[in-house]
């Protein structure tokens, strides 16, 4: 970030009390205060204490909205820099606009590992979704140097730029973003293109913030579950077992804009008829089939949207998701197909258009082991479940081995002011990040 954007938007962060700073620490300056058999805890209400002060950044009657590139998104960058700071890390923000801070391992030969999340919201939405994971990382870092533990392996903790918005900051460092990417506009009204650099990167030179097959050992994401199934297990950690693929459609529909009242019902061509029929048959389709797969009609625009005019064109969103790649690909067949045929039927016409497509990412065996001895170790009990919702951790997948740790949320409520997760839970989730981050530092070299 800009230095002159820092202060104007450190306003919302002065006034809170000040963290002590992290004393400073030289690698072998004394012995280990934990045996390595000796599950690590970090200071839970430090980290929920930080939680706890976000959450009056982008707060509204509506919820919490700190959506990318908005005035509050700047608000919470800032905010988490200075717990970058406090906590003795000395963070930059790459070309992408990401928020990284390295701390060296003892063997310069291997690659980091990589913790992190993201803190932008959905509109609207919750306090927990995003800064659990990049604020427990932040605590991780702190915990290990406070405890005078250093890795072999160099250390990053990364605070990705832009997830809500599909994934922005991680889909730039394994390549996968386009140009065409960078004019789509976010719900803050600027385009990624501005955005990037509106947080301090530079979109002249996102090479340089891009990583490849081998420049990272490793990527660990903490988050909330964003759904129901640990609350109703009664399951303290979920071990994530892979991340759905996620596609979205834009769906054009076009009738014909004609007088509600002068046009006899056999003469229309009624473009939201047929987004009805659509939506009807999408829920079928998807529900015809046993599987996890899920489909959602989400969003409905119509034109000219008027009490006495046969809508004319409807453009509507459809959200497919699955863990198989050929499921999606098979559904995503199956609706093209229905809108021919529903679009035969009304007299109308279907256009599809992909503007999200990520592949679904199965989580590293040795990664899943790690979690799962740490959760062992601290007496929590846990599962492994799949992630119904997309994450950094899917688009770091591409290029490194990745798994991620999820914490219950109360209700399974998510992307909602209800959100919430309680303060026992996050600790616990921060403490297998930190014991597994240690694991698979040894199991990895």
């Amino acid at each position: 970030m800009h230095r002159r954007q820092f202060l104007q938007h450190s306003a919302a962060v002065a006034a809170l009390p000040a963290l002590a700073p992290l004393a400073a620490w030289t690698p072998g300056a004394g012995p280990l205060l934990q045996s390595a058999r000796t599950p690590r805890q970090v200071t839970g209400d430090r980290l929920n204490g930080w939680l706890a002060r976000f959450d009056r950044i982008g707060r509204t009657a509506g919820g919490i909205n700190r959506v990318a590139y908005s005035e509050a998104d700047l608000a919470g960058r800032a905010f988490t820099l200075e717990l970058y700071t406090q906590s003795g890390l000395t963070a930059r923000v790459d070309a992408a606009g990401n928020i990284i801070a390295r701390v060296p391992g003892t063997d310069p030969s291997l690659p980091p590992i990589l913790m992190g999340s993201h803190v932008d919201s959905v509109t609207d939405g919750g306090n927990f979704d995003g800064p659990v994971g990049s604020f427990a990382a932040i605590e991780v870092a702190r915990t290990l140097a406070e405890q005078r533990r250093r890795l072999a392996h160099p250390l990053e903790v990364v605070v990705w730029q832009n997830e809500e918005g599909g994934t922005i900051g991680s889909k730039i460092t394994v390549g996968l973003l386009t140009d065409a990417d960078l004019d789509k506009v976010a719900r803050s009204g600027k385009t990624v293109r501005e955005g990037i650099g509106l947080i301090g990167g530079d979109v002249a030179r996102l090479r340089e913030a891009r990583r490849t097959r081998g420049d990272i050992a490793c990527y660990f994401e903490l988050h909330i579950e964003q759904g129901g199934l640990l609350e109703k297990a009664n399951r303290q950690i979920g071990v994530v077992e892979g991340i759905v693929g996620l596609r979205w459609f834009e769906v054009t529909i076009t009738g014909f804009a004609n007088h509600a009242g002068a046009t006899p019902m056999d003469q229309r061509q009624d473009a939201m008829l047929a987004a009805a029929k659509f939506t009807v048959a999408v829920n079928e389709a998807i529900r015809g089939e046993p599987g996890r797969q899920v489909a959602t009609v989400g969003r409905v625009n119509v034109t000219p949207n008027t009490t006495n005019v046969i809508p004319g064109q409807v453009v509507l969103t459809v959200d497919l998701r699955d863990l198989d790649q050929g499921t999606i690909d098979r559904f995503t067949q199956r609706f093209e197909q229905l809108g021919r045929e529903i679009g035969a039927a009304t007299q109308t016409t279907f256009r599809f258009a992909q503007v999200v497509n990520s592949t679904p990412a199965i989580s590293d065996p040795r990664l899943l082991q790690a979690i799962e001895t740490s959760a062992s170790s601290l007496g929590l009990t846990h599962q492994r479940m799949p992630s119904g919702a997309g994450h950094d951790a899917q688009e770091v997948a591409h290029i490194a081995p990745m798994a991620m740790i999820f914490v219950p949320s109360v209700g399974g409520i998510s992307h909602s002011p209800k959100e919430f997760s309680r303060a026992a839970d996050i600790t616990n989730g921060a403490n297998v990040l930190l014991n597994a981050v240690v694991t698979a530092d040894a199991a990895l070299r």
